[in-house]
């Protein structure tokens, strides 16, 4: 039992209550007994103006003190119309969690409170995680429901423009500037986009390819999403419910291009980013775009968000000798479709999801396959096992699992995942033991986080299996391990052992290079130090510098799934919108 009484609502107003009190007050005392000693406070925005996580007590109590004579948090009650006050088990521990709503001086927001006993204190009922995240701020709350925009008046103009007419010179930008540029029209793209057009602030999203949605119809044929539907939603307009469990690329892909027509997203198509210099004097970018029919425009937007993935420049790797091969030589991401290659011999190499699924696609076009691994990959069963990380969603609102997954600390995520890869492992057994058998080498990620945090930490890694391991163990699909290949030579591979593998096609899935090389190339050495590392976990409990200020004022970074853009994007776009109207700083403090 975690307290004397059932009521789970009045433990979590209690604590709320108490909390509200000892802040306002404020009463140092009051808010010492509130916090577990081993407790986790996640702050997006909505008293730091950051996305950061504080673990222990007296930490927690040290920037609480800090922040709330600023930020005035009050007002603190439990959301009503959201999931009630429950008993739930997080990361292995049972809690009471409670959804929550508060106020600041500058915004509105909700939160996530975790209650469990503390044993030192009588078992008396303290916070282990809370959640404070920034919804809105007031006097630009977003124009949706009640609050839509009327747009021309029922009282109309004949001879003025129309709505077509309006959209037209819009997307132009013949006479003036965007606020926010977003590069890149992914997911990502569209995400920060849309949240920044609820916010007013005019933006155009630029992308080199010729079609929106391009970034996922020209992928190799076969291509789903690996993860299920009801996680993948685009902020404002949910997929239908009719679609499929797992998305074709090219459903997905012409989701995209209505979905820009649908919240009237402006949209450059085969526009390239070439270089972006900024103006610190000025507060914004002089960048040079290049258009489709060659010619360029420079524009000055006073923010550009970088929104080309977790990677955007293909990694092909330095491969002594590979050079020798006379045959077709492909990185994954220039691979379309297998039916040219039929009764072909293909070498791909690389285990992660591109190698596997281009070897499937290649040996169910009728090509002879070898997959060749260089390190250890992360295997699971795409069912149940890959989507054991997305359990939660399958009940519940999508607003609230949305709040869920951003109430959870890393060191707590951590510890689920590695649970979830435990779990993994005991459905997936007869594939990892099959896989084990033919010398497939596996590994289960950092401190057996499983795959969500390979993700995380190198954006790749792993395979879903969807077919491709079985076939492997069937022998269909060759397995080469890359330390018993001698070099490469004109006809394809010669081995250790003394034979050469013939081939006429060899696939690098070798994955991308880091964001930095993309930064490096784009806007130089001085940029690339001031923001460092993208992506990833340094010290803090973070990713680095993502949808966040970065050390380069007005330069920001969106990547990730569909459900990672759809969440963070609000969080982004709310700090460009509350710089635009002065109420945060455009730098951080050094």
């Amino acid at each position: 039992m975690l307290d004397k009484t059932d009521d789970v609502s009045i433990a979590a107003e209690h604590w709320l209550a108490q909390f509200e009190t000892a802040l306002t007050k404020p009463d140092p005392v009051l808010l010492e007994t509130l916090f577990h000693p081993d407790s986790f406070w996640r702050d997006v925005l909505a008293l730091s103006w950051n996305i950061q996580t504080l673990n222990g007590a007296e930490p927690i109590l040290h920037e609480l003190k800090t922040l709330a004579a600023g930020a005035a948090p009050h007002d603190f009650k439990i959301a009503p119309g959201r999931a009630a006050p429950r008993r739930v088990t997080r990361a292995g521990t049972g809690a009471i969690e409670a959804i929550f709503q508060f106020e600041t001086a500058q915004g509105r927001g909700s939160g996530i409170l975790r209650l469990i006993p503390d044993a030192d204190d009588a078992n008396r009922l303290k916070a282990w995680t809370l959640l404070t995240a920034l919804d809105e701020l007031k006097g630009f709350e977003e124009q949706l429901g009640s609050a839509r925009p009327r747009g021309q008046s029922y009282s109309r103009d004949f001879r003025g423009p129309n709505w077509l007419d309006l959209r037209q010179a819009s997307i132009a930008y013949a006479d003036r500037d965007p606020t926010v540029l977003v590069v890149g029209g992914g997911q990502a793209g569209l995400s920060i986009a849309a949240r920044c057009k609820q916010l007013q602030l005019d933006t155009l999203i630029v992308d080199r390819e010729a079609r929106i949605g391009d970034n996922w119809r020209k992928r190799y044929h076969a291509l789903t999403l690996h993860n299920q539907v009801h996680v993948n939603h685009l902020p404002y307009m949910p997929f239908p419910a009719n679609w499929p469990v797992y998305i074709p690329k090219d459903k997905l892909a012409n989701w995209f291009e209505s979905y820009v027509d649908a919240m009237e997203l402006n949209y450059w198509t085969g526009t390239e980013f070439e270089s972006g210099s900024y103006n610190e004097a000025k507060g914004c970018w002089s960048v040079v775009l290049r258009r489709a029919d060659g010619s360029t425009r420079t524009m000055h937007p006073r923010h550009v968000v970088m929104a080309t993935g977790v990677s955007g420049i293909p990694n092909a790797p330095d491969i002594p000798t590979l050079k020798n091969f006379t045959g077709t030589i492909l990185h994954s991401s220039r691979y379309s479709d297998g039916e040219e290659w039929k009764g072909k011999t293909a070498v791909v190499i690389g285990t992660g999801n591109s190698g596997h699924d281009i070897a499937q696609d290649l040996n169910s076009s009728g090509a002879k396959v070898t997959l060749v691994q260089r390190s250890p990959t992360l295997i699971t069963n795409i069912e149940p096992s890959a989507q054991l990380a997305y359990a939660a969603y399958s009940e519940g609102t999508l607003e609230d699992n949305d709040l869920i997954a951003t109430s959870m600390p890393l060191t707590l995520a951590k510890r689920s995942h590695a649970m979830i890869t435990e779990q993994s492992k005991i459905f997936d057994q007869e594939l990892l033991d099959g896989l084990a058998r033919i010398g497939f080498k596996l590994d289960y990620g950092e401190d057996n986080t499983g795959w969500q945090f390979k993700y995380l930490t190198r954006g790749g890694g792993y395979y879903f299996n969807v077919g491709c391991s079985d076939m492997i163990m069937r022998g269909e699909i060759k397995l080469l391990q890359f330390s018993d290949i001698e070099s490469f030579v004109a006809e394809g591979v010669r081995m250790k052992r003394g034979d050469t593998l013939a081939a006429d096609l060899i696939v690098l899935a070798t994955g991308y290079k880091s964001q930095e090389h993309l930064v490096r190339k784009l806007f130089g050495e001085a940029v690339t130090a001031r923001v460092g590392p993208i992506w990833g976990f340094g010290d803090g409990q973070e990713l680095r510098n993502m949808y966040v200020r970065t050390g380069q004022p007005g330069l920001w970074f969106i990547a990730g799934s569909l459900a990672q853009c759809r969440i963070n994007s609000k969080y982004l776009a709310l700090q460009i919108k509350a710089i635009e109207e002065g109420l945060l700083p455009r730098a951080i403090k050094a």
